[in-house]
């Protein structure tokens, strides 16, 4: 059995789920109980401190949170109005996006590609779970990992 060493020694809060690490491993986002509603909660796990939330802290409640490489883009299934719908913020500029879900679907939960490039769906369709990817390249800029960059050759070249 492999052995595997804590991070830290303090637990991370009480009555979390849904945890999503950034592919840094810098970044936690926990689905968190807040005045008696899920709300996500952003974790930056070299300092312990909350990372405050511009959008993201309305339209609750919050489920399947997902990030990208470094926690630029932090992408949930979030409420609004009467549905529930994928939104990304990007915590960079402050702008959230929001995707249309063509139909009646309903939402269950979601993954970001680490560059923020792609966000799978799963979702209800008449009793029926069917996935869905999106292509972000043209709303998102790539979150590449620190050191690297994306030429023009769609091939990443290390600085």
């Amino acid at each position: 059995m492999a052995k595997v060493d804590k991070i830290s020694n303090q637990p991370l809060g009480l009555s979390q789920q849904d945890p999503a690490l950034s592919g840094d491993g810098e970044k936690l986002a926990v689905i968190v109980d807040k005045n008696r509603r899920p709300s996500v909660q952003l974790k930056d796990l070299r300092n312990g401190r909350i990372i405050p939330l511009r959008y993201l802290s309305r339209h609750q409640p919050h489920s399947s949170p997902s990030l990208s490489w470094n926690g630029r883009y932090l992408a949930v299934i979030a409420q609004r109005g009467n549905r529930r719908l994928p939104i990304i913020e990007d915590r960079i500029t402050g702008r959230i996006h929001q995707l249309t879900i063509p139909g009646e679907h309903v939402p269950i939960r979601l993954s970001l590609a680490p560059d923020g490039g792609q966000l799978a769906l799963q979702y209800a369709d008449n009793g029926t779970w069917r996935v869905r990817i999106f292509n972000l390249t043209n709303m998102l800029e790539p979150d590449q990992p620190s050191g690297f960059i994306r030429s023009n050759t769609k091939e990443d070249i290390g600085i």
